[in-house]
């Protein structure tokens, strides 16, 4: 039993790996996953008990001394969480004061009084894309599920041709776009460009969507043929509101942290010097926290206040925004442990090491991985944090374009087929009331072809930037 991987969590730089070494480290990680997949799926534990569990496994497989292990998990814990956390605190922040002040309902149906027949899905598109920026998953799904309903009942259109785009709209954002968890911590653990990644992310989302959206919903319609669910009708957020924010400033607020970002990205490029006053200026206000903390004190006076909120209630959205999503951070926390873990038992040296022997490119290296984790785990950020974790020595020696393809190659196939061992699988069927099977001919299908299509688009951008 080779003790490989204790060396290389106790040095500085690890020692070449031997063919012994990468067989147990290969079985260590085999079986640091398999427990994860067990644990979630079968005894239906936490994902962060189910990854903290899984990591320590992994540890012990690879050789380590069970304090090692330790270390390296809570390390890439806390460095995730210090990393994202704050990120993703104020993401949810913005997207609760955007649910409860009305404003993400003033988006919807300005958008709808201009949309009418075959532009509806589009609509849609458009609807889910915007709104999806600063709302995780299954939140947009919560707040567009009865735009969608109401849509398809009122106007009299097939559910799918409806609700089709609306998930595709929202499973892009998640899987490609920054602030969402999955794609920060990408960028965080291949060290990518955050405005580089979003900028190219926006570039593949957009023909994505298309196809995956309202292109394929008309095949969807023929698939599955449901009536809207009647009992699935809630009410709206501001329905209890006097008065809402307007468009123009809720439109300007979300993108507000998108369009800091890409400034910033595009300062770096243009400028390109470190001492330069404009270049530092924009490294602030660009940065990912700054961005984000800007949107949600301008949202404070775009939204809270026009929709009437007191200072107090200001405070209570705040309050329940951040409740949410402490299960969120754990497990984006412990899936930062887990890529640690992997890192330090050198198991990111291995796939470095295999993949010189291959004559697969990177990114689909990375995609594949991404993929069968996400087949396994049923979750796409446990898929991407795991899969980043995987290949981050492949971005070593890349350029800061392809190091920011390598992270949307990962969150491409961390969609690859929601399946029964996927939470957004069920909350899709049982909104729309669907049997299993359509669910799969509809959502599964969709998350498919987002999947294959954005892969299939960054391996094209590889080759021409």
């Amino acid at each position: 039993m080779t003790r490989l991987s204790v060396e290389m969590l106790a040095a500085d730089a690890p020692p070449p790996i031997t063919s012994a070494g990468h067989a147990q480290l290969g079985i260590a990680v085999l079986a640091g996953i398999a427990v994860i997949v067990l644990l979630i799926t079968r005894f239906k534990l936490h994902a962060f008990l189910s990854l903290t569990i899984g990591s320590l496994v992994l540890g012990a497989v690879a050789g380590a001394p069970l304090d090692k292990a330790i270390a390296s998990f809570t390390t890439g814990l806390g460095s995730t969480v210090a990393g994202v956390g704050v990120l993703i605190a104020l993401g949810a922040i913005l997207g609760k004061l955007l649910a409860d002040s009305g404003g993400a309902d003033q988006v919807v149906d300005t958008i709808l009084a201009k949309a009418k027949g075959r532009a509806m899905p589009w609509a849609m598109v458009l609807i889910a894309s915007v709104i999806g920026l600063p709302l995780f998953f299954e939140v947009g799904i919560v707040l567009l599920i009865p735009v969608v309903l109401m849509v398809a009942k009122r106007g009299n259109y097939s559910l799918m041709r409806i609700g089709v785009p609306a998930l595709a709209g929202l499973s892009v954002m998640h899987g490609l776009i920054p602030p969402h968890p999955g794609p920060l911590v990408a960028i965080d653990a291949v060290k990518a460009n955050l405005g580089v990644t979003l900028a190219l992310g926006i570039l593949v989302a957009i023909p994505t969507v298309i196809i995956a959206g309202p292109l394929f919903a008309k095949v969807a319609a023929r698939w599955v043929d449901v009536p809207v669910p009647e009992r699935m009708l809630p009410q709206r957020p501001s329905e209890e509101l006097e008065r809402r924010p307007g468009f123009g400033a809720t439109l300007a607020t979300v993108l507000l942290p998108v369009v800091l970002m890409l400034a910033k990205a595009l300062v770096d490029i243009v400028v390109d010097d470190p001492a330069n006053m404009a270049q530092r200026v924009f490294d602030v206000i660009g940065s990912p926290m700054i961005a984000l903390l800007a949107a949600v004190l301008v949202g404070v006076f775009t939204l809270g206040m026009p929709a009437g909120f007191s200072k107090e209630r200001i405070s209570s959205t705040v309050e329940k925004g951040l409740m949410p999503i402490a299960g969120i951070l754990l497990i984006v926390g412990a899936g930062g442990g887990f890529k640690q873990t992997l890192i330090d038992a050198g198991v990111g040296q291995m796939v470095l090491d295999i993949s010189k022997d291959w004559s697969i490119p990177a990114l689909l290296l990375a995609w594949l991985i991404a993929v069968a984790i996400r087949l396994a785990t049923g979750s796409a950020t446990v898929a991407t944090i795991s899969a980043a974790g995987l290949v981050a020595p492949l971005a070593a020696d890349m350029s800061t374009t392809h190091a920011a393809l390598l992270v949307l190659a990962v969150g491409a196939g961390s969609l690859f087929f929601s399946h029964v061992n996927d939470a957004g699988f069920w909350l899709v069927k049982e909104y729309f009331g669907l049997s299993v099977g359509q669910t799969i001919k509809s959502w599964s299908v969709m998350e498919t072809i987002i999947s294959v299509v954005a892969g299939a688009l960054v391996l094209l951008l590889s080759l021409v930037i």
